[in-house]
């Protein structure tokens, strides 16, 4: 992968807007755009915000090669002046964003863009692709973790992942959504999230015999025996076996099993059994784990069943998130600055209400409550207003404006920080373990409402009246326009 220019990774149509930009003497014209989305997958109460390191490498290395531009010259269709100006094409505008591992919500912007309109338009496909991928699997391992109610859960999904990159920061999003731990080698070597893992079927089906195939990795890892026992019958033949490898070659060793896994069968009724005949054998130590497409919601059932299992082993519904396998981020524009420096609001209408887009460079704040330090809401204002917090603050629904609600004694905090500045990146990028902290407790500061699986409260992302008055007033002024 490392041989592509990741520039070139974009839709056709951000290249020829581009160009018709450069031809019409607009490239340089400043444009704010906001990549958000309207809708949380699996009907959830949230999402976490994943995947900005990789945009912040993406915008670090923009360029395009003499290669790429012999390419676009091929297509017949670009300005030669145009494909000069890409020669020395690299970002120079301003990006702010929420932190990896922020909880965020429909409608407002993860990513804001500053930037020159061709350097604006460019980076629309990757950022997006950036930002849906791994905010989407990040979002469903969380649920997926919270499913299992304190028991660890490893990402099992390389294998089924939708190609490399998939399969490399999909694990990376998975711990941060709570993940303890990936079978991701590379994941491991690169972010340094914790890779696990120990035998498949084929190491029991190499041996002659189950029992030699338990007693020699017993041998190899005494420290860290994790034994596979469906390959051939879970209560007759392999909790057995593994009872005797543990007595025969751990105990002499003065070592103690770590768990036996099931990847097959009825693992509630299976686990049960296998942890009645490890308690037995003096084994109240050695952890059950289960694996075999997994969800929330078998593992929710599973707990409820009184499965005796103390591990997950999470893959391709985890890794695909194949309840609602996309994030439906999207990039839109929301203001330019005219040759004055005035920032000129830009609104998106469609029959459909909730493509209405909210106009204008905006600040996104989010209330806590100061007595338990909950989150209360989130207020979208234009960006240069500020919150009093000594004074009460009046929340309305930007729909339904009759619904409203005061908060006093409040914490407003803005929670989009600046990550580039004049194409310079001034934010410091956490360390991989900080961000999984992160993620945790910035989940710790909903609701359980708002954490439940099935219809969970609506937290309202409302606008400021500043930005309310600024949107209605560019939805009159067309309404005015069309009856003309």
């Amino acid at each position: 992968m490392d041989k592509f220019n990741y520039t070139m990774l974009c839709d056709f149509y951000e290249l020829t807007m581009g160009n018709g930009y450069f031809v019409s003497g607009m490239q340089e014209k400043i444009s704010y755009f906001d990549l958000f989305f309207r809708q949380i997958p699996d009907g959830g109460g949230f999402a976490i915000a994943c995947g900005l390191e990789q945009v912040i490498n993406y915008i670090e290395n923009l360029h395009f090669d003499e290669e790429d531009i012999e390419f676009l010259r091929s297509k017949g269709i670009f300005d030669e002046g145009f494909l000069e100006y890409l020669k020395d094409f690299h970002f120079t505008g301003d990006i702010f964003a929420v932190p990896e591992g922020t909880v965020v919500f429909p409608n407002e912007p993860i990513i804001t863009v500053r930037a020159p309109a061709v350097q604006a338009q460019l980076v629309e496909t990757y950022l997006l692709l950036c930002i849906n991928h791994q905010t989407l699997i990040a979002t469903k391992a969380n649920r997926i973790v919270r499913a299992a109610q304190g028991r660890a859960v490893s990402e099992f999904g390389s294998r089924r992942a939708h190609g490399a990159d998939a399969a490399i920061l999909g694990a990376r999003a998975a711990g941060i959504g709570g993940c303890s731990g990936t079978a991701c080698t590379i994941t491991d070597q690169l972010f340094g999230f914790n890779a696990t893992g120990t035998m498949a079927h084929s190491w029991v089906q190499m041996f002659d015999s189950e029992l030699e195939a338990f007693k020699t990795y017993c041998k190899c890892y005494p420290k860290g025996t994790v034994l596979l026992v469906d390959t051939y019958n879970v209560l007759k033949s392999g909790v057995p076996n593994a009872i005797k490898a543990f007595d025969e070659v751990l105990k002499p060793m003065g070592c103690r099993p770590v768990g036996i896994r099931i990847d097959s069968g009825d693992i509630t009724y299976l686990s049960k059994k296998a942890r009645k005949m490890l308690d037995e054998a003096g084994y109240s130590d050695c952890k059950i784990c289960a694996s075999n497409a997994l969800d929330e919601y078998l593992i929710r059932d599973m707990i409820y069943q009184g499965a005796k299992v103390d591990m997950f082993g999470v893959g391709e519904r985890l890794i695909t998130a194949k309840s609602e396998p996309v994030f439906g981020g999207v990039y839109k524009l929301a203001a330019v600055e005219d040759d004055d420096g005035n920032i000129q609001p830009k609104i998106k209408i469609s029959e459909n209400v909730a493509k209405i887009t909210t106009p204008h460079f905006k600040k996104l704040y989010r209330i806590y409550d100061k007595n338990n330090h909950k989150a209360v809401a989130d207020l979208l204002c234009v960006h240069d207003e500020v919150i009093d917090e000594s004074r009460p603050l009046t929340l309305f629904d930007p729909q339904f404006t009759w619904k409203k609600k005061v908060v006093t004694n409040f914490e407003a905090k803005p929670i989009q920080q600046q990550i580039f500045k004049d194409g310079k990146c001034v934010y410091k990028k956490p360390a991989y373990e900080d961000i999984v902290k992160y993620a945790a407790a910035e989940i710790d500061t909903l609701w359980d409402e708002i954490t439940r699986f099935e219809n969970p409260h609506t937290y309202y992302v409302d606008l400021s009246q500043k930005l309310w008055e600024v949107k209605n007033y560019l939805l009159a002024e067309n309404n005015r326009q069309t009856a003309d």
